[in-house]
């Protein structure tokens, strides 16, 4: 049986996880800029404005001026009354960057009533989960590419791990072993998880019903499989078929529900999803 923890966050108005993304606002604070591993999709070297998907900011933030950020967006007329989540996600891994943890002691103090998520590569989640529990961070989305180290060693370039670079299946063994402890760790702490998966035709497709089966065997809530962007190692790659993502999502429904309204937010991405505020008209200098 559930805990009354466990119970209480299901009940959530989390946008990412089942809320009403109409209402209820989120904030991504971009305060953790270094990542330990390389994901063969991932490119953080530019950004364009009217540009949507992770690992992309205007700027990196301080732990205080992502504080100073919050504030600003409360103020908002309109989405500060509909604020209900701040989470950090990039533009690098949060849990590889000592400033995460620092910014969300600050809101904690700050303002108790806001919900604090974070988005990870789970590389070093096991390690982290007593450190996110006394923050009281409600809620974990973990990104999970491979069930097997050989596609992980396709997806992944490298990962590093206490002061090595680690590559090839040996990297990706790593990496998934330490998913998948982090992410039964956090769901026995209590934590509301969501598994992402990014679906690249031809290297990781076949692994995607599987991972739906092995994230609801391990606790997590929700599941959102995305389509590949193609940038860094896979650029040349084609994006899966609208119609073949629907099939894929409608058959993982049948095992883990599926998050079908994600829009694949940047680092920086403030207001309701699918309907983000302009970061510079909002802040001015701070996001120039």
């Amino acid at each position: 049986m559930a805990s009354p923890c466990q119970m209480q966050k299901r009940q959530s108005d989390h946008p990412c996880f089942g809320g009403d993304h109409q209402e209820n606002g989120r904030i991504h604070l971009p305060v953790a800029p270094g990542c330990n591993i390389k994901c063969g999709f991932c490119e953080r070297k530019f950004d364009c404005a009217n540009e949507s998907r992770p690992g992309v900011t205007s700027r990196v933030l301080t732990p205080s001026e992502g504080l100073e950020r919050v504030n600003l967006v409360l103020r908002h007329p309109v989405v500060g009354k509909k604020l209900k989540v701040v989470g950090i996600a990039g533009p690098g891994d949060p849990l590889a960057n000592p400033r995460t943890f620092e910014t969300f002691r600050l809101l904690r103090a700050a303002h108790p009533g806001l919900t604090l998520c974070l988005s990870t590569n789970g590389l070093l989640l096991p390690e982290k989960i007593a450190e996110l529990e006394t923050l009281g961070v409600h809620s974990l989305t973990v990104t999970i590419n491979a069930l097997t180290p050989q596609v992980g060693a396709q997806v992944y370039e490298w990962i590093h791990w206490r002061g090595e670079r680690l590559v090839g299946p040996e990297a990706a063994a790593l990496l998934l072993h330490q998913q998948l402890a982090g992410v039964q760790a956090a769901v026995a702490a209590g934590l509301l998880v969501k598994i992402n998966t990014v679906y690249i035709p031809g290297v990781n497709d076949q692994e995607v019903l599987p991972l739906a089966l092995k994230a609801r065997e391990l606790g997590a809530t929700m599941m959102n499989i995305l389509p590949l962007i193609p940038v860094g190692r896979f650029a040349g790659c084609a994006p899966p078929a609208e119609a073949v993502l629907e099939l894929i999502r409608s058959q993982a429904e049948l095992i883990l529900s599926q998050a079908r309204h994600c829009q694949q937010c940047r680092a920086d991405a403030v207001g309701l999803i699918g309907r983000d505020l302009d970061l510079h008209q909002l802040t001015g200098r701070q996001a120039s």
